[in-house]
Order: structure tokens, then sequence, then C-alpha cells
């Protein structure tokens, strides 16, 4: 499939490195369901394009905490990103041990600035020191994300979750319980998919 490269805003190098993560994902997909078959051949758009939208959105060489990794997506494209930079690091946590390996072998072929976490969410968030942005995608619903983040987002760490069409519906129940600062940020496919930016997450 020919792509087209010019839109991404990356250097080169990074470029380089991403082709290396798509071509080792399509190579595992075929043991371990990685992403969803239907969007295999189009991973560039459905995928690395979303996930680099989190680090146009917050290009600081963070400390980062992702959530429920999977394919490394957007974790794991953050830390690809920052492998040109000098500081910058991602905190990946998949507690499924296949997908574990895929991202230490992902890590180790792009050089991306990533350790990762086999371990549960919960588990994982009382050894890794407390963030300063937390990132997820098609994990959970957003009352849950936020459930789980409250200790960081309570205390000045920003979260980047990507929803689809029904995020406002999912807002909505959300405020339900917390009261947080939100920014939307549109994604570039035309499906009403959404980055959103929370933070000064509080208990109602």
């Amino acid at each position: 499939m020919k792509v087209d490269y010019s839109d991404l805003r990356v250097s080169r190098e990074t470029v380089d490195r991403l082709a290396i993560l798509v071509d080792l994902l399509q190579r595992w997909q075929s043991r371990i369901n990685l992403i969803g078959p239907s969007t295999v051949e189009d991973v560039w758009a459905r995928h690395i394009r979303d996930s680099l939208h989190v680090y146009h959105t917050q290009p600081t060489p963070f400390r980062w905490a992702d959530l429920g990794s999977g394919a490394g997506f957007p974790g794991l494209v953050t830390a690809i990103c920052l492998a040109e930079r000098t500081r910058g690091h991602v905190h990946l946590i998949e507690s499924n041990s296949k997908k574990a390996a895929f991202l230490r072998a992902a890590i180790q072929a792009t050089g991306a600035r990533a350790t990762v976490h086999p371990e549960r969410i919960e588990a994982a968030s009382l050894k890794i020191e407390r963030p300063d942005a937390v990132s997820a995608r098609a994990l959970a619903s957003l009352s849950d994300l936020l459930q789980l983040t409250e200790a960081w987002i309570s205390d000045g760490t920003v979260a980047y979750f990507h929803k689809g069409r029904d995020y406002r519906n999912e807002v909505e129940a959300a405020r339900g319980a917390w009261d947080f600062h939100l920014v939307e940020h549109k994604q570039d496919r035309s499906d009403e998919s959404v980055l959103l930016e929370i933070s000064g997450l509080r208990r109602r």
C-alpha cells in the first residue's frame, strides 16, 4: 500500500522508525490479534496518524503512562517520536503477555524511549512515579478511565484519551461523578472521533 508521509509532521528518521513498527506489527498480526483485522491494510491512517495526534498535541518530552498499550497506539508511537530527543519516556502498561512481548520487540527494533510493564493498570500505577501525561485508546469508558487514573489526574497530570463518535454521552455520564477541565481535539478522520484532553480531576 502506498503511503503519503507528507502530512505526518515528523522527521524522516521518525517515519523510518514508524515504518519498522508497521512492518513488525503486520508480521506479528498473523500470530496474535494486535489490531482489528479490517484495519491491517490501513495501519497508517487508522492507527499511526491517530496516535501522532497525541504527540502533536503535547510534544513536550514528558514522562508518560500509556494504559492498555496493546499494539502500541498511541503510547509506542509517542515513544518513537521521543527517540530523537534526549529526554522523555513512556511507560507502556499491558497485562497481556503476548502483546507485552510484541511491545518489547518493537522497542528494540525502533529505539523507542519506552518501558513495558506486563501487569494490570492498578498494579503498575503503584510502581510508576507520577507521570506528566497519561494516554489510552479504545480501552474503557471515560468514567472507568477516570477511576483508573484518579490519583494521577487529580495531582497535575494531563490525560489524553481517544474516543469515538459517542464520546459526548461518555463525557455526560462522567460529569455525574467528576469535575474536570476538558479540551476536545478533533481527529483528522471524518468519523467524528476525538482526542479528549482532561486535567484538574475532582470527585463531585
